[in-house]
């Protein structure tokens, strides 16, 4: 059907006989779409009117008929790897893995750098991630970059550690079998998109938003930034997303620099802007400490003064602010950093900017409310 109403821009369709799921008609059955746009929804008696003047008609046979979906938390160049490359997500064992890290760094020969993702220890019978020399052995010596499944720790071979310089004396570096987090795990992040040739990263893009496309998936959200990928990736996705057939894409640009975010043609400052980690790394902000790591509360980025001060700047520069947050403690400082914000611009102003928090997965009765109130999404 996509084909048919994307073959000409001049067509007239008419699709009836489904259930059109539209506010505008709950008991909709039939849709007419008009050079690429919905020109009229209403019922099936009144479709008759529409048949002889369309170009085709099309029987929806009882099918469902629905907006397209908006994905609104996307890194699309790394799902496009996920989609193409090496995808560990599916691996029952340390063995399994190492086998299909093998068999990807030998079918693809000519990339720079090999991209993977997926991995998680936990439901491995070994209970460990791949140790730096295994990972060395099994790609040849060639540069990997290996995320967890959280995204927020890695595995990487000497080679890519070699691209970093002082990474072996950043927060979060591990030799031997530990992954990376923190800074060192940003560091090596940053080096290994960078390393990425415009072919692949190209590549990669398309495959995302023709994946997204396919199941219905109408928009994307791109959570990009400095610790995240580049501004190369930013822009050239959003330049692809503009010269190319496929689903929209909206930038958000993690960075306190709100008119770099700006400049690079987000319409946030605004994504991954880390608060905090992930509970799978252990890096998450908590209230208490984590069971599993006596004493260890996790990471707190950025304190409630730093978060006002970024509300109040988006606010004032027409642009949503947003916050990775998935701890108690992260999510609480944000509560307070944006309702220090609205102390001084005023409720009203904040509640309408609709600014974000990504993720927030340690609600409490408070911070709900909270977020009703200072209209956070």
């Amino acid at each position: 059907m996509s084909d048919t109403l994307n073959s000409g821009e001049h067509r007239t369709v008419l699709l009836r006989g489904g259930e059109v799921h539209s506010p505008a008609d709950p008991f909709a059955t039939a849709m007419v779409v008009e050079r690429g746009h919905i020109a009229w929804v209403g019922e099936e008696g009144a479709a008759d009117a529409f048949a002889a003047g369309v170009d085709e008609v099309i029987d929806l046979e009882g099918a469902l008929v629905t907006p397209a979906f908006v994905d609104a938390h996307v890194h699309t160049t790394a799902t496009g790897f996920a989609l193409t490359g090496l995808d560990l997500s599916a691996a029952a064992s340390l063995a399994e893995a190492a086998e299909l890290i093998r068999a990807h760094a030998a079918a693809r020969p000519g990339d720079r750098i090999l991209i993977g993702h997926g991995w998680d220890a936990s439901r491995w019978p070994e209970r460990r991630p791949l140790a730096r020399e295994e990972l060395d052995d099994l790609t040849g010596g060639r540069p990997l970059y290996l995320t967890r499944i959280d995204v927020h720790s890695a595995v990487v071979t000497t080679a890519l550690l070699d691209l970093v310089p002082g990474v072996r004396d950043l927060d979060g570096f591990h030799d031997g079998r530990a992954p990376l987090t923190g800074d060192a795990h940003h560091a090596v992040r940053a080096a290994a998109f960078a390393a990425v040739s415009p072919l692949q990263r190209t590549e990669a893009q398309r495959a995302a938003r023709a994946h997204a496309a396919s199941l219905g998936i109408g928009t994307l959200h791109e959570c990009g930034g400095p610790q995240i990928s580049s501004e190369d990736d930013f822009t050239g996705l959003l330049d692809l997303a503009r010269g190319e057939p496929g689903p929209r894409v909206v930038g958000y640009w993690a960075d306190l620099d709100v008119e770099r975010a700006r400049a690079l043609g987000a319409l946030g400052a605004a994504g991954d802007l880390f608060a905090d980690g992930s509970l799978g790394s252990h890096t998450a902000c908590l209230h208490e400490p984590y069971a599993d790591s006596a004493g260890h509360s996790g990471s707190a980025h950025l304190d409630a003064a730093a978060i006002a001060a970024h509300v109040v700047a988006c606010t004032e520069t027409g642009l949503q602010a947003g916050f990775h947050a998935i701890g108690d403690a992260a999510v609480t400082a944000v509560v307070d950093g944006v309702r220090a914000a609205a102390e001084k611009l005023g409720l009203a102003r904040i509640r309408a900017a609709r600014h974000r928090v990504e993720h927030a997965e340690m609600l409490t009765a408070e911070t709900v409310a909270a977020f009703a109130e200072l209209g956070l999404t």
